[in-house]
């Protein structure tokens, strides 16, 4: 994906592998992206399903619809799906898992209970996951019993309240899209929690929004022939700071364009 998670654009070459480039909107991956990287020879395709990073992407049942129809043209495919934000959105899930031969899906804990947990769930093909299993042994070799139990608990109990929790991180991201779209600043963020802005000189936007008290991702990181962008997170976002934020961003931007 691109803009795509940074880590996963580090992690690939030094796994001494390619990255090819796959735009993505605000439905996920754009399908004719995917097919003509599979038809230049892609091997494995990475989606992640809701809550995308850095751009808030999610897939919609029609995207999801037009990503298998591509898949199925080239079943020897690794699928990869990511789905870090369970529990902490509320739009549903439209997976690709079991188009191709050769898939995995995994669930992180750690964004809904906790990033210290580091744990999740993971299934695919008999084959995929065998070769998963192999590698971890040579590696950690087992995942905590102890953090498995905590999970599963939590899990059991319904220790977070994930329509809340999806509500609180929706009010906070949309709260910051209406203000921006109020001050002709084009955003993206269909769900999750990060905010997405393309901007013409993302040092400078980085900088001046810096010097006016707020700290904010340059997109650099997330891109590999994306177009400039920053990247904003609002987590911690409180009620009310949301149109401070897009007065410095839109007169950040402002002072780019001059």
């Amino acid at each position: 994906e691109d803009p795509g998670w940074g880590s996963l654009l580090d992690l690939v070459p030094a796994l001494g592998l390619r990255t090819v480039a796959v735009g993505v909107d605000d439905e996920g991956p754009l399908p004719d992206d995917v097919r003509r990287a599979l038809a230049a020879g892609a091997r494995a395709l990475v989606v992640t399903d809701r809550a995308q990073n850095p751009t808030g992407a999610a897939l919609s049942a029609t995207r999801a619809r037009a990503l298998r129809s591509v898949l199925r043209e080239h079943p020897e495919t690794l699928l990869i799906e990511d789905d870090h934000g369970h529990r902490i959105v509320d739009l549903p899930l439209h997976p690709l898992a079991g188009t191709t031969h050769s898939w995995a899906f995994v669930r992180s804990a750690a964004k809904a209970y906790g990033p210290d947990l580091r744990l999740a769930v993971l299934t695919g093909d008999a084959v995929t996951l065998d070769r998963v299993c192999g590698r971890q042994r040579l590696g950690p070799g087992w995942v905590s019993r102890i953090t498995q139990r905590a999970v599963a608990l939590l899990w059991a109990e319904d220790a977070v309240d994930s329509r809340a929790v999806a509500a609180a991180y929706g009010r906070r991201r949309d709260a910051l899209l209406a203000a921006l779209g109020q001050r002709g600043v084009a955003a993206h963020g269909r769900s999750g929690l990060n905010v997405w802005i393309p901007v013409p000189d993302e040092t400078g936007a980085v900088a001046r929004l810096l010097g006016a008290g707020w700290a904010v991702a340059p997109g650099a990181r997330f891109r590999i022939a994306a177009p400039p962008g920053i990247r904003i997170t609002v987590s911690t976002l409180a009620a009310g700071e949301e149109r401070p934020l897009a007065d410095a961003i839109a007169a950040a931007l402002g002072a780019g364009a001059g």
